[in-house]
């Protein structure tokens, strides 16, 4: 016989003042224990949430006036408390209060002063205040729980229901890997002062759809947008007492909640159908949506930090603790997310499959994925949160990218996540930097040109495993890897401490901005020659947004509490950066027109078919093949790459052999002037793109000599058969 409803206790406003009044005395029904979270019925709301070590339970429901009322859940299946407050549906705003022992030392801070999130909250309204409220220890007592409300300092769960949202025939675009380029940008940096998009929108998920966006990356040639972290984040206290604020979102407290405030409509729920808009509108342009995910820390930071969400329902059910009941931090946030209890882990799995299901978008990189992986102290890349994904009938076919380090030892593992991951390569960043800045080698370069084989091959996976890239959110812009020697982060406040010291940039002569004509040629050139490497390298490439304009952050190569211009992407004319935007939307076109540029399948230094060329072919500038003393010459700072159009090796989609053009590449960073010679592979030679000047329109005879500009790249089309590599080479080739 079911149990009867029972009334909740009278509303509590902010000021801690009980009202009486009967009409919000919402009545209570036992519900059910699952699904987690508020399920929204006809009749009115379910709510459970997972706290099987607490005492009580309270739902806390605030009303239009933030006033609080109070009901106790009595049921508790499974170690889930649950009830049913009829009459009430999306839109309805709520927390939890949890009581129970507090007990640091074994993993419990349970705390009903404490108004909590829930870690299943579709939406979340209102920040994190900067207040001694919200923290769980007493200020400078990390063993003393703190006892004062923190209600009128902490945002509310919002109740979002089953909308009727028009997707219409959306889906998941399933572009394949090997075709994609990816842009990583900021959601509000992005458009915050976009000419284009109307004033009211900028900034906000609707901004990121409007056409104006859509157009300027389709016509750019980018493929898929990765967005810094959209679930709902908060500010540090301590980066909040230096009058800034968490710009980027690393710091998340709402797995499933689109952040609130990057939404144009509202944010008690709308935020939910605004972002759904938003993956609309950029799939209907033909882009796929990557969001960057924050699992593997919360915003609950280290023991003197705030008590939000996950702390209060389970401390060590959520977070890696030591012996003592110390957290373990493999993050440098204070805290780890612990994957490999099962409640943190369905809450990941959870939130996953719910940002792929309900909000339809096309993948994932996962921040710091090394400390995801860990099972106890080490890494294990068949543990559970691993072999869970990779089980998954529904996340197993989306993209699955890699941070593959954290802070930890033995946390950094590029090379080493299982098929079907691919990877941020930060391999390929340091060759191509350090080449550049004449600081690299030709051995190292040409792994990281080629696919790196030598990190993906050998599990099985393809050279689109490696994620290129050249510049991050975290580090200096490809502008002011050319402009600075070191860091500036002064305006961050901590007296240039944070960032990293390791740049591998190159001033050009002069540290920072100058109006010298000379230097400014020279850096517009080093960021050309840096982003056609990239476009021009087998792999899969990603570029940050605004580097094809030239943005600079003013040397801050820690730019995170940076809510301003120094993030945000400047739209006003590139001006004299304009080259740089032409030269990646040409070799953006270039690649995706041309399957050589972005091979399926691992080069082999062999011909595909007898008697053809081979699939690569490395240059020495002599214009013979590279020998393998030329690996190993220190002074060598010229490579250049033949890439047969018939050498191509996966098939189309009815099993046709694919047939492209070839081209000869050559990378010189010398600071000089150099020589070479075009190969007898080809009867004649087009250029197509100089970062030295303009092209010769007069095509190049196979034994030509052409000269390079110093610190320069050279990209021509071949023409003709020329010689064939069947026969057993004088040199021998890399791969």
């Amino acid at each position: 016989m079911p149990r009867p409803a029972r009334t909740c206790r009278g509303g509590i406003s902010q000021d801690g003042q009980v009202s009486r009044a009967a009409d919000r005395r919402p009545q209570l029904w036992p519900g059910r224990h699952t699904p987690l979270g508020a399920t929204v019925e006809p009749e009115g709301t379910n709510f459970a949430v997972w706290a099987p070590e607490a005492t009580s339970v309270h739902l806390c429901l605030f009303d239009a006036a933030g006033r609080e009322t109070r009901c106790r859940l009595d049921e508790n299946t499974l170690g889930v408390w649950h009830g049913f407050v009829p009459g009430i549906g999306t839109g309805q705003r709520y927390g939890f209060r949890v009581d129970g022992p507090w007990e640091p030392a074994r993993g419990h801070r349970f705390d009903p002063a404490k108004l909590l999130l829930d870690p299943y909250a579709r939406a979340i309204d209102g920040e994190v205040a900067a207040a001694e409220e919200v923290l769980g220890s007493a200020p400078g007592a990390p063993d003393v729980r703190n006892d004062r409300d923190s209600a009128a300092f902490v945002p509310r769960s919002v109740v979002v229901g089953p909308d009727d949202f028009d997707w219409g025939d959306d889906r998941r675009l399933g572009r394949p890997w090997e075709e994609s380029a990816i842009m990583e940008l900021h959601v509000k940096g992005f458009t915050a002062t976009h000419p284009g998009v109307p004033e009211k929108l900028r900034g906000t998920f609707a901004g990121l759809g409007h056409p104006a966006v859509t157009d300027y990356l389709t016509d750019l040639g980018v493929t898929a947008v990765e967005l810094l972290p959209v679930h709902h984040f908060a500010t540090e206290p301590q980066v909040a007492a230096r009058g800034l604020t968490n710009f980027w979102g690393y710091n998340s407290i709402g797995f499933f909640a689109p952040h609130a405030a990057y939404s144009a409509s509202g944010s008690h729920g709308e935020q939910v159908r605004e972002f759904k808009q938003m993956v609309k509108d950029l799939h209907a342009a033909g882009l796929e949506v990557i969001l960057d995910v924050v699992y593997n820390h919360t915003a609950e930071l280290g023991a003197d930090g705030p008590l939000l969400s996950l702390r209060g329902y389970g401390d060590h059910t959520y977070y890696r603790l030591n012996a003592a009941g110390s957290y373990v931090d493999y993050t440098g946030c204070g805290n780890t997310v612990d994957a490999t209890h099962p409640q943190a882990l369905q809450l990941i799995m959870d939130s996953l499959r719910y940002w792929v299901t309900e909000m339809h978008v096309d993948g994932f990189r996962f921040d710091l994925a090394s400390a995801l992986a860990r099972n106890g102290e080490g890494v294990d890349l068949r543990g559970p949160f691993l072999s869970a994904v990779g089980q998954d009938p529904l996340l197993r076919d989306v993209k699955l990218i890699a941070e593959p380090w954290d802070v930890g030892a033995d946390g950094y593992r590029v090379g080493s996540f299982p098929p079907p991951w691919c990877e941020w390569n930060d391999k390929f960043r340091d060759s191509v930097r350090d080449f550049w800045r004449g600081q690299g080698n030709v051995s190292e370069l040409a792994s990281r040109l080629a696919g790196s084989s030598d990190l993906y091959s050998d599990d099985g996976r393809h050279p689109y495993a490696s994620v290129n890239f050249v510049t991050a959110h975290d580090g200096f812009t490809l502008r002011d890897l050319t402009t600075y020697d070191v860091k500036h982060n002064e305006a961050n406040h901590e007296s240039n401490r944070d960032g990293t010291d390791v740049n591998r940039s190159w001033n050009c002569g002069v540290e920072g901005e100058t109006s010298d004509p000379g230097v400014n040629v020279l850096r517009r050139r080093q960021a050309a020659n840096m982003m056609a490497t990239l476009l021009l390298s087998t792999g899969v490439p990603m570029i940050v947004a605004g580097d094809e304009r030239g943005r600079t952050q003013r040397g801050n190569n820690n730019a995170y509490c940076q809510d301003n211009e120094i993030s945000w992407v400047d739209w006003s004319s590139a001006g004299q950066w304009e080259y740089l935007h032409d030269l990646t939307r040409r070799l953006l076109r270039l690649r995706a027109d041309h399957p050589v540029l972005r091979q399926r399948h691992f080069f082999e230094g062999q011909p595909v078919s007898s008697g053809g060329r081979k699939d690569l072919t490395w240059l020495h500038p002599s214009g013979d093949e590279m020998a393998l003393d030329d690996w190993h010459d220190a002074s060598l700072g010229t490579i250049g790459a033949m890439l047969a159009g018939e050498g191509i090796r996966h098939r189309g989609p009815r099993g046709q052999s694919i047939v492209d053009d070839s081209y000869v590449i050559w990378l010189h960073a010398g600071a000089h002037h150099g020589e070479v010679r075009l190969p007898e592979l080809a009867a004649c030679y087009t250029e197509l793109l100089r970062t030295d000047g303009p092209c010769d329109p007069q095509p190049h005879l196979a034994g030509a000599t052409l000269r390079l500009g110093g610190r320069s790249v050279l990209l021509l089309r071949a023409a003709g058969s020329g010689a064939t590599s069947s026969a057993a080479p004088r040199r021998h080739g890399r791969e």
